[in-house]
Formats: C-alpha cells, structure tokens, sequence
C-alpha cells in the first residue's frame, strides 16, 4: 500500500523551514538557503544538476531516498512560484527551467484554474483547486503502487499533517537558528497526531530525524 510522505524536510534548530519574505531573489525566504547546505554538497544533488562530484555518506543516503520511490508529488502554491493571485499570464513555469526535479505527476494546490503544463524530463504540474483532500486523491491515483510526496511548503505540510493524511516524515535539523519565518510546528501536537521517532543519524551538516505513525 502506498505511503504519504514528507521527506528531506529541512528545518532550522528553532523550527523554522523557510526565511521571511519569500520573492523570486530568494525563493526560501531569507536565509532559506542556510537551511539545505546538507543537501547541496551531495553527490545526489551534483548529479540532480547535471554535474559530476559531490560528497557520499549519510547526507548524500537522505538526499537520494528523499526522491526516490515517489509515483507523484504535491506541491503548495509557493513551490511554484512567487506569483500571487490570478496567473496574470502563462509564461511561469516553476522555479527549476525546463526540466524540474520530479519527473512524475505533481499536484500544485492553489485558488486560481490553470491548464497543466507538461515539462521535460516526464514532471506534468496539475494545478488543483479544490483542496488536500481531492489533490491527495489525484496524486494517489497517478502514483499506482508507489508513494506520494508531500513537497511542501510549510504551510502545504502543516495542512495535511492537521487533517491525519501523513504517514511519516524525514526532518534534515539544520545547525542554524532564524528567530523568524515559517514555523513548522507552532500549535502542533506531534504525539498526539501519532508519530513517533523512529530513526536518527547526525552528521556535520545536519540531523536527520524519521518520524512514522
């Protein structure tokens, strides 16, 4: 049976998974990309460039399973793109270029009806407007036996984590405090939605924590 997933979910030491004041100069917010330092160096993310190199090891593990295994992906509006409101046009494409990282269906929630878009490498952004609920549905669907990741943002991770549709979780705990920005956590009862801890690895650039239910 297929699983819903958060995986390679960066979060600073105070909670927070993105900077203040997201824009099209700094798509994480502030700072954001302090947050993924873990990532970046990997042979993974290398090879996710076209690039050769890259570190092996614990981080370069997570970064890989944190994309593999996925039959679809679901997308909050701000993983998208910076653009607010009604699409004014339909030049934006996504934050990658011409080929984005998912290669399968990915769901992207938001207000406003958009045609998919179908991009190289197999990713197709579906833009679904009528909630978690039916755009979980959708990606189930087009996921068959595999399983379903939740890409973000937080406020996208936070919505289904309230509504009980996650099965588990890999948090990356970065060594940076921010003070400010997207909480992760704020108001939520971890146990109580029933995750436990049940693996953590910590390596120079981060502690990796998987959480299940």
């Amino acid at each position: 049976m297929s699983k819903v997933i958060v995986s390679g979910f960066s979060l600073s030491v105070d909670g927070y998974a993105a900077g203040p004041n997201q824009s099209l100069e700094d798509p994480l917010g502030k700072r954001g990309e302090e947050l993924h330092r873990w990532m970046v160096g990997t042979a993974m993310f290398h090879e996710m460039l076209g690039k050769d190199g890259g570190s092996k090891g614990i981080d370069n593990d997570h970064a890989a399973r944190s994309m593999e295994g996925f039959g679809a992906f679901i997308l909050g509006r701000n993983m998208f793109g910076p653009i607010r409101g009604d699409w004014p046009d339909e030049e934006w494409k996504g934050w990658w270029g011409d080929n984005p990282p998912y290669h399968r269906p990915t769901f992207v929630l938001t207000h406003y009806p958009r045609d998919p878009i179908e991009m190289e490498g197999g990713t197709v952004f579906h833009f679904v407007t009528d909630g978690i609920e039916a755009a979980l549905e959708r990606a189930k669907s087009a996921a068959g036996d595999k399983n379903v990741k939740i890409g973000g943002g937080v406020s996208t991770v936070r919505q289904y984590l309230q509504a009980g549709l996650v099965d588990e979780m890999h948090l990356a705990i970065s060594p940076v405090l921010f003070g400010r920005g997207e909480a992760m956590f704020a108001g939520l009862d971890i146990p109580a939605l029933g995750f436990s801890v049940t693996e953590h690895t910590a390596t120079e650039a981060a502690m990796h924590i998987l959480l299940a239910r």
